[in-house]
């Protein structure tokens, strides 16, 4: 092996570098690469998991703000139960169907860990909590009021997440459904 002059390119190309400057090939990290991608089932129950994690809040400040000493106690809760239950049949039943739907026929095999909800139904939740913190840190609404709005909201909330669940646990019935129909 010959000593060729530090400043000769063929010792720079040889020693220095391992291939020539012209064959090395610059590494572009794409901002895709940081996307944080699931497959959908883990979307249905993170979804689930969020929806969750909201009518438990819900459930856990309005039985902390209920007036336990109410001798309509047990009325207050049956009122709130049934009017959990129709909210949910004729608002959250939809809402969720639709956002189920919406998760199984994304076109990508492993969107973004937080495509379960679109846009809007981002705004819609930000400005439900606001209002819910408004109300309870203002007294606008009598906290045993707000307890009963709270208690209400709740069992859709829950209800709803049941609806991610068994779709995410029974995702290949679904996802292989959807397949073969198309």
């Amino acid at each position: 092996m010959s000593f060729e002059h530090p400043s000769s390119p063929l010792w720079l190309n040889n020693f220095v570098f391992e291939k020539p400057l012209k064959e090395r090939k610059i590494e572009v990290i794409k901002i895709s690469s940081f996307k944080p991608a699931v497959p959908k089932r883990v979307l249905l129950f993170v979804a689930a998991i969020v929806w969750t994690f909201a009518g438990s809040m819900l459930l856990y400040k309005g039985f902390k703000m209920l007036d336990t000493t109410s001798i309509y106690l047990w009325l207050q809760l049956m009122l709130t139960l049934i009017g959990g239950i129709v909210f949910f049949w004729k608002m959250f039943s939809k809402i969720s169907r639709k956002h189920t739907n919406r998760i199984l026929n994304l076109k990508e095999a492993r969107p973004c860990l937080f495509s379960f909800f679109n846009f809007r139904s981002y705004l819609l939740m930000a400005l439900m909590i606001t209002m819910g913190i408004t109300l309870r840190r203002t007294g606008w609404v009598a906290p045993n009021h707000l307890a009963f709005l709270y208690l209400t909201m709740s069992v859709p909330l829950l209800l709803s997440s049941v609806r991610f669940y068994y779709t995410g646990i029974y995702y290949n019935r679904y996802f292989v459904a959807e397949n073969q129909d198309k």
